[in-house]
């Protein structure tokens, strides 16, 4: 499955939050691709962000990170360089952006 996302980077914090994302730390990403990902970009124009999540099922996905502590510190992480974030626990499994037009 393909989930679209949205969030916002605060404009004075664009800079750190590209260089935190080449810093990801590998036991997430080692996490995130067990949960089932094959694919995660994300694209910025200006201050808004799309990310494009490929993945078994993004449920289980938000279920199996929710309380994974290295989850938690990035999330809290990426809260601070937000002024747009994502509900990344179970709850935001319904937040994707609604697809409108595929070819």
């Amino acid at each position: 499955m393909r989930i679209a996302l949205h969030t916002r980077v605060r404009e004075d914090r664009i800079e750190e939050y590209e260089a935190a994302h080449h810093e990801v730390p590998a036991e997430l990403t080692t996490a995130i691709r067990a949960a089932g990902v094959t694919s995660w970009s994300i694209w910025r124009s200006g201050c808004e962000l799309f990310h494009l999540v490929e993945c078994e099922d993004y449920a289980r996905l938000l279920a199996e990170l929710e309380h994974l502590p290295v989850n938690i510190a990035w999330q809290a992480r990426m809260a601070e360089l937000l002024d747009v974030v994502h509900d990344y626990s179970q709850t935001g499994a319904e937040a994707g952006l609604p697809v409108v037009w595929q070819l």
